[in-house]
Order: structure tokens, then sequence, then C-alpha cells
């Protein structure tokens, strides 16, 4: 200890000694320096070489008072073996896991060796016992850091030379032979090769002579050539450029080409991002071709943490087919509006606003030729939605006012309602006690009130916008008011009595009668208020009886069946004070009649006495198993047999004819550990058909017919499984429900969209997936759908759909991954929509190739590119465009 601080009361008399000769040389050295710097350029340090000292200290940290004239601050230094001064030389030399902290500077190396003479501080490595090179000097700077073989670093005007430096920023890594550092935000590298791959030895990189690096900004470099595997390809480019924005950058997307044979060659896809703020992006796209069409997207997506998220998109397309002047010459120009908003549940509990909305041309996605949405392309209904909801606090009444649209592709018609106004009242109990249970059904009576007001407009493609669909606009507000209560009855039956009030407002109705001039059937619309009120009343009484069967012997232990009856009543006057007559034709006593509100979007009053009698019968049935001789759990097992078997009908006592209603039944069941789900629905009905299919007053069974006559049916079985379904099942932990297995969703059964693995690649987290030469698991999927629906309605006994679809992706191995969705029509004999799929993970790399190989639609598209994000434009895809006409 005392020969240290003898060393220590040495080297400050010594320091003060030179003092005075190192002011003097003060210019000197910092005209020397950058020479001095130059000069160690071609420097290669030789780690583990250790010079001679005059003086070795055994102290492990130390911090050094420097003086102002040379540097700003002190310089903080450690090692885990030794710090060794010379002091003669004014040089210190940490070794083994040496540290040095000098302001914002943080270096970390085996070997540091200090100049404060020259203020430059040497970081290499050191060997080690194997002779490995080790300990690499780690160089940081604020957030920038790098790993090289040696660095040489000024103090004082904060400029190096590094050689053999790994660097990384924003995602991309960069290697270099040479770097020199101008500063904190400036870097120029030699010969340098930038890539994404996390490997020692890199699947790929870019090669640059020469660039220059600002981080948090851009890299800027002279030639470049892409090298594959260490193998330089012709892919040479004049110059490089990359952002180093973190976050999201405005820049430009880089188009797809192709050709088909109507519009010929064509760039896709292409145009500009911009990162307008953090809550807020927009991309603008376009398509052009070479026979001029062209097509335009506008992309956006925006949200504000615990506010609201939402996306919208709105696309159009001018499409062009053959040229002019041939037969087969047409144009047609669509569009489609897609927008989702959804609000955050924190943000107010008594208000939300939502929207779904999907609208436009109901021919887009059979005629857009850059669509590559399968589901979308196989849908022929859409609907949208906007609504906004409205709770009054501290009063029993909500609001829900909402815009909604349904369209059919197929027909072109629309529907909407602009706008349609809910205002409901929750159900009050007037004559409840104010503390305390409802004891008794007058206590229990409650009233419920609601309001719907709707402007309901139907149109179609080829009117939608005009004048024309505003005409065919129809409105009404219909108020409903109910009241109910509900007793015990004999302990098991619960009796529910309920009357019901309608009071319907139109603004528009109708008049009909008989123009001797054009001896035709006048409809006047009549514009102005009128309104109709109609009521009715019922009651039902429901219980449910519960049998079990037990058995002695056996793994079957016992049987549970439930069963729900349901008997009701419902009675409705007759309101035929709301109907007229009309002259049909012209013999006068040719006459019909006709209601004025038979047009209003609430329906027209109820015509006819109606005393009905409803009935209902609802099933479940369950079996308890053993538990199995190798499980440790000892419950008894729970196997539902079948998960509903409902039946209902009705009688009507006031009809003159045809009082029974179809019988109809609902059937449903899991089968094969849950995987098999099956459903079942038929309607029979009691009488007879005529010769011309039209119900008669006779029954079927009478008619020399079965007691019930099958009119319609249809039948259902969705099976899912998969490999982590049976390796969850060998592990004991159960099964998953049907349609939860590994099958996804299903969309799925048809496909998905050619391009969505590939938009996948800069958001989803790839999981390290690795494999064993024995055993090795190959995870898969499948899912099979079946369906089949009979129609008898009018006797034609018709089999109208009978089909099979399966989907199904099977890993070969942790990188190579196929799928497969297709089925089979059996109604008429051909295979239905079919989609291959395959996929490669090439490490840095992904490769796809969806394939639909026939029909309307046969396509495909190839990708491979860079999955990581700095470098995603680098890639080469092709797509083949459906070939097909547009009219």
């Amino acid at each position: 200890m005392y020969t240290n601080l003898r060393y220590l009361l040495f080297f400050i008399l010594f320091f003060c000694f030179v003092h005075q000769e190192a002011i003097g040389q003060k210019k000197q050295n910092k005209d020397n320096v950058d020479d001095d710097i130059s000069r160690t350029d071609s420097l290669r340090v030789i780690p583990g070489l250790n010079p001679d000292f005059t003086v070795i200290d055994t102290v492990k940290t130390d911090s050094v008072q420097i003086t102002p004239e040379y540097l700003e601050d002190n310089i903080i230094h450690k090692a885990k073996d030794y710090i060794s001064n010379d002091f003669i030389n004014q040089k210190a030399t940490l070794y083994n896991e040496a540290e040095l902290y000098f302001q914002d500077i943080e270096l970390k190396a085996g070997k540091i060796i200090i100049d404060y003479k020259n203020s430059l501080a040497t970081a290499t490595g050191i060997f080690d016992t194997a002779g490995v090179y080790v300990q690499l000097p780690e160089f940081k700077q604020g957030q920038q850091q790098s790993v090289q073989d040696s660095l040489i670093y000024n103090f004082e005007n904060e400029k190096a030379i590094i050689y053999n430096s790994k660097t990384e920023q924003q995602g991309m890594i960069i290697r270099g032979d040479i770097t020199k550092k101008e500063n904190d935000s400036t870097f120029y590298i030699n010969r340098a090769r930038f890539t994404t791959s996390q490997k020692e030895n890199p699947d790929y990189y870019v090669q640059t002579n020469n660039i220059k690096i600002v981080p948090d900004s851009k890299i800027v470099g002279g030639m470049s050539n892409l090298v594959i595997a260490d193998v330089p390809t012709p892919l040479v480019l004049p110059f490089f450029y990359s952002p180093l924005t973190s976050g999201r950058a405005s820049g430009f997307v880089i188009p797809t080409w192709g050709q088909n044979n109507n519009q010929g060659y064509f760039l896709q896809n292409g145009g500009y991002y911009f990162a307008v703020n953090d809550y807020l992006d927009l991309a603008i796209l376009g398509d052009i071709y070479t026979n001029g069409s062209w097509g335009l997207r506008a992309e956006s997506n925006y949200a504000l943490r615990y506010k609201f998220t939402g996306s919208f998109s709105f696309r159009y397309e001018n499409l062009i087919n053959s040229q002019k002047g041939f037969p087969d010459y047409s144009k047609a120009t669509n569009f489609f509006i897609r927008w989702t908003h959804s609000q955050s549940a924190q943000t107010n509990p008594n208000s939300r606003f939502s929207a779904s909305v999907n609208f436009g041309s109901s021919s887009f996605f059979t005629e857009s030729i850059n669509e590559s949405s399968s589901p979308y392309y196989l849908t022929n209904t859409f609907a949208s939605s906007v609504s906004y909801y409205k709770k009054f606090v501290g009063t029993p009444f909500n609001m829900n006012a909402s815009m909604t649209h349904t369209q059919n592709t197929k027909t072109e018609s629309i529907d909407m309602s602009l706008p349609s106004l809910v205002v409901n009242m929750d159900r009050i109990y007037p004559f409840a006690p104010k503390v305390g249970a409802k004891k008794n059904p007058i206590q229990n009576i409650g009233i419920n009130y609601s309001m719907n007001a709707q402007n309901r407009i139907s149109t179609t493609d080829e009117d939608f916008g005009t004048s024309k669909m505003f005409e065919q606009a129809r409105t009404g507000i219909k108020h409903d008011v109910s009241m109910s209560t509900n007793a015990k009855v004999l302990k098991f039956i619960s009796l529910a009595p309920t009357a019901i009030y309608r009071d319907v407002w139109y603004f528009k109705t109708i008049d009909k009668y008989w123009d001797e001039d054009s001896n035709e059937v006048i409809t006047d619309t009549i514009s102005g208020f009128d309104s109709f009120r109609e009521y009715s009343g019922g009651v039902s009484a429901s219980t449910t009886v519960y049998g079990l069967l037990n058995f002695k012997k056996g793994k079957l232990q016992a049987l549970r069946h439930v069963m729900r009856p349901s008997v009701s009543y419902s009675y409705r006057p007759d309101f035929s004070e709301y109907y007229d007559e009309y002259q049909a034709s012209i013999d006068p006593d040719d006459t019909r009649e006709y209601t004025r509100f038979q047009n209003g979007i609430y329906g027209s009053p109820s015509k006819g006495l109606s005393s009905s009698i409803g009935m209902s019968l609802n099933n479940t049935l369950e079996a308890k198993m053993a538990p199995k001789e190798d499980s440790e759990d000892d419950e008894p097992r729970k196997i539902k047999i079948l998960n509903n078997l409902n039946f209902s009908t009705s009688y009507n006592m006031a009809a003159d004819s045809l009082k029974w209603s179809p019988l109809r039944m609902t059937a449903g069941t899991q089968m094969l550990k849950n995987k098999l789900n099956v459903n079942l629905a038929a309607a029979m009905d009691p009488y007879a058909l005529n010769a011309n299919g039209t119900r008669i007053n006779e029954f079927n069974i009478n008619n020399g017919g079965s007691l019930l006559r099958l009119t319609n049916a249809n039948f259902t079985a969705n099976y899912s499984i998969s490999s982590a379904d049976l390796e969850k099942e060998k592990k004991g932990g159960g099964s998953s429900t049907a349609g939860d297995s590994g099958a996804g969703s299903a969309d799925n059964m048809f496909g998905q969209s050619l391009m969505d693995r590939n938009q996948q690649i800069n958001t989803d987290e790839e999981k390290v997936k690795s494999a064993t030469l024995y055993q090795t698991a190959m995870p898969w999927d499948l899912k099979i759908r079946y369906s089949l629906t009979y129609n008898n309605a009018r006797a034609q006994s018709e089999i109208t759909t009978n089909s099979i679809q399966v989907s199904g992706n099977l890993e070969f191995s942790p990188k190579w991954r196929v799928g497969v969705s297709s089925g089979y029509d059996m109604k008429n004999k051909g295979i239905t929509y079919t989609q291959l799929r395959f996929e490669r993970d090439l490490d840095s790399w992904r490769f796809s190739f969806n394939w639909v190989p026939f029909g309307d639609r046969a396509t495909y598209y190839f990708f491979i590119g860079i999955k990581s994000g700095p470098l995603s434009d680098l890639k080469y895809d092709q797509r083949k465009v459906p070939d097909r006409r547009l009219f």
C-alpha cells in the first residue's frame, strides 16, 4: 500500500514538472494530431503485445484529473488484470476487460493504451490461452455502438480510425475494413458491406467501396453490388442510398411489373408513402397499363392511443379491354371504399362511435385486375354500418343513430338506411317496491319502449348517385310499447303474459284506382303524414324436465336428457279497417283489396284475426363416462351426444284453412372429440300440394302421402384437426373445439389473398424454429367442410347444393410450408375454386408462390425478397393477372 502511495506521489510531481513544457507544446500537438492519426492509418495492432513499461500499477481503477488545456473532462478507466503507467511517455495501459469512460463515450476492450500527450486512446483485443482473439473493442457514443478489431480515438477532436468494424443502424448491420469517424454524426467506411442478416457469415450483403453514414439520417455510397452467399451477382447500382430514420418515414413505394393479354404490360402498386405524423399515415398508389388502363388507390391508417383506431381505403380503376376499332373493345370504371373505425372503451363508456364500411361497384372484385383477395372475389354480398351510440346517464333512455348499407353483387341491388335512429328505454318496473325484491306478478310487471325511425333507399348500381335514387326513398317511424311479467305456476311452470302496442307513421302512402281513359290501374303516391296502429297479446308457459338413466356396468355410467317444452298463445285482432278496394280490370265487379300502407318500410297492418297456439320442444342429451384407466383425473367425463334437437310449430285457430304451420326441426352435435361439427335443419309440411305445386287444405297423409312432407333441408359438417391438437391430447391437455384448431378461419377454405404472406413480412414476429434429425415433427392442419341443401317446396325434389371443400397446410421442415384449398361440386360435377401455396423461409429472405391453376380467376403470384424492413424493397415479384373479359 505504501509503495502504491509513493508511486502516486511520484506521478503527481512528475506531472507538475512536465506541465509547463506541455503548455508550450500545446499548439504544436494540435497541429500534429491529424498527422498522427493519418500515420496510424496503416497501423496493424498486434493484440496481446506487451511493451515494456517503467512502472506497473496494480490498482484496478483510476480517475485521472486532466488539465483543462488538454481535455474538457476526466478520463475514468479500469481493468481486471492491471493498469500500467509510463510516466516518461505519458501513457497508461489497461489490460484484460479494460474499460474507459470519457464524457458520453464508453470504450471496452481487452487492451486499451491511453496516450495523454497526444490525447489518443488505442483499443485492441487480446489472445486467450487457446490463441483466439477475444474481447474485441466495443465503442459506444450516445446511441451509436460498434464492435471492431481495433481502433484509435482522439479525445480532443473526437475523430477515430476503426479497423474491421461492425455496427447496426436501424436494423441494418454494417461492416467495414477501415472506418473514419469525423464526429458523432458522420462516418466514412472503406469497403463497406451492409446487410440485415444476423449471421456471422451473412446470407447476403450489398458491397460498396466507400460510403458515408449519418446516423439516424441516411447512408450514401458509390457503386454497389449485391452479393449472395459470397458470390457477386450481376445486380450493380451506380450509387446507393438508404434512409436511416427511426420509426416511420415517407418514401417511394416500388411498383411490381407484369403483363396480361388484354391490358398489355403494366406497373402496379407503385407510389408514395406519407408518414404524416405519429397518428396518421397515407399511401397513394397507382397502376398503369400500356393500353391506357389505369388505377388509383389511397390507403390511410390512423390511431390515437386510448381514443380510437381506424383505417380507410379508396380504390378506383379505369379499365380498357382490347383496342379501339376491335369488336371486343370496351371500357369500365369501378370503385370500392373500405373504412373501419373503432373507439376505445376507455374514452367514454356512455357514448361510442364505430364504422365498418364496404361499399363500391358490384363488379369491382370480378373485373379488377389488381385484386388478389380470394374471399372478396367469392363473396356476393357486402354490408356497411356507421353508428353512434349514446347512453343518457340518469335516465333509462339510450340512442343509436346509424347509416347502413347492404349490397348484392349478383343482382346489383343496393339497400341503404340514410339515416336510422333508434331510441330505447330500458325495462322499468312501475309497481316494484322501492326497496327489497319483487315478490308477486304485479311487482314484476315491466314496460319497454322503443322508437325506430328510418329513411330507406333501394336502388341499383345504375341509378346510384342520381336523383332517381332519392325519388324511391321511403321514410317511416315505428313506436313499440310492450308490457310483460312472469310468475311461477305449480312450482315448476314459468308463466309469462305479454301485451304489445305498435304505432306506425308514414310520410308517403299510395292510392289505387281504375283509369277508364287508359284502361289500367293507376297507382299514385301521396305525400303527407298517415299512420296506423295495432296491438296484440299473448302468454307463454315453459318448464324444464330432467331425465336420468344410470348404468351399473360398463364405461357408460349415466345418460342425462334435458327437455324444455314451451307452449304459447297469441291473439291479434283483425285490422281490416285499414284496407280498401279498387277495380282491377274493365269489369266493375273485378275488385281487389289493398292498403295504402303496403309500400311502407315497416310493413302493412295485419289483416285477419289471429288466434294461434305455438309449441316448441328443445332437447339436449349428455353421457357420463368412466375416467380412462391411464388418466390421473378420477372425475367422470361428460360427453354431449346432442347439443340440440329442437322442434317448433303453431296452430292458428282463427284461420279458415291451413291452420297448421310447417314443423321445423334443427339438430346439432359434435363428434370425434369435438373435431366434427354436424348440423341439420329441416322443415316438414303436414299439407299436400295440388298439381300446380300449391298448398291445399288437405293433409298430406289423406292425399296418399306420408304424415309430414319434407319441404327443405340443409346438412352441414365441419371437421378440423391439426398436429397441435393431437400433441395436446397426447399430453393430456384435451382437445380444442371444432373450428378452433390450427386450420384457421373459415375464409381459408377458399384460399387466402395471393399477397397476404408477403404483406406480413414486416409485421410478423418470426418465431425461431428448430428441427431434429430423429423423429422430426412436421406440423400440419386440415379443415373439411361438407354442405348439402335439399328443396321440395313445390314437389321438385331437387338437391340445390352438394359440395365439399378442403383446406390444409403442411410444414415439411421449419422452413418449408405448403398449403392447398380446393373442393368438388357434386351437383355441377366440377372442381371448385382451387389455390396452391408454397412458402420457403430462406433466413434473411422469404420465397412464396401462390397459384390458382384453373378457372376464370387462373393466376399466380411469385415473390422472393428480404424479410427485414430496411431493405424490404430488395425483392423480385411477378404476378399473372387473370385474363377475362370485362363484359
